[in-house]
């Protein structure tokens, strides 16, 4: 079990984030594995998708609750929070992507790795 810069488990600050997007009503969460993928740019990718500009915000600001509540950390890194389409939040060994549903359709993120494992999360609730 990978840990990240602090010690704890990657698994752990993945279901963080895929709670903070579930606690905003996201659609579609989908986690790819990049554990066995050699030379990966992080253990987990965990996209989903936003509604509209407003619930992409709400979604980000969401998971960086959840996280920061859960380990004190914030993100690495951050991208996308002025124009609301595409949010990325770097947290070195999990990378939460938030999309609005045609930047999601047009880039196929979880597409790009065909030899990772992926786990469509349940969203009905």
């Amino acid at each position: 079990m990978k840990k990240n810069k602090i010690g704890y488990p990657s698994e752990k600050l993945r279901d963080v984030v895929v709670k903070g997007m579930q606690e905003k009503k996201a659609n579609d969460i989908v986690v790819v594995d990049l554990r066995d993928i050699g030379n990966s740019i992080a253990d987990f990718l965990v996209i989903c998708t936003g509604t509209s500009d407003t619930q992409v915000d709400a979604l980000s600001d969401s998971i960086d609750k959840e996280v920061h509540v859960a380990f004190g950390e914030s993100p690495w890194h951050s991208e996308g929070k002025t124009n609301k389409e595409w949010i990325l939040l770097d947290y070195v060994n999990v990378v939460a992507h938030i999309f609005t549903t045609e930047k999601r359709a047009f880039f196929g993120l979880e597409n790009l790795w065909g030899d990772a494992k992926v786990t469509h999360i349940d969203t009905t609730n």
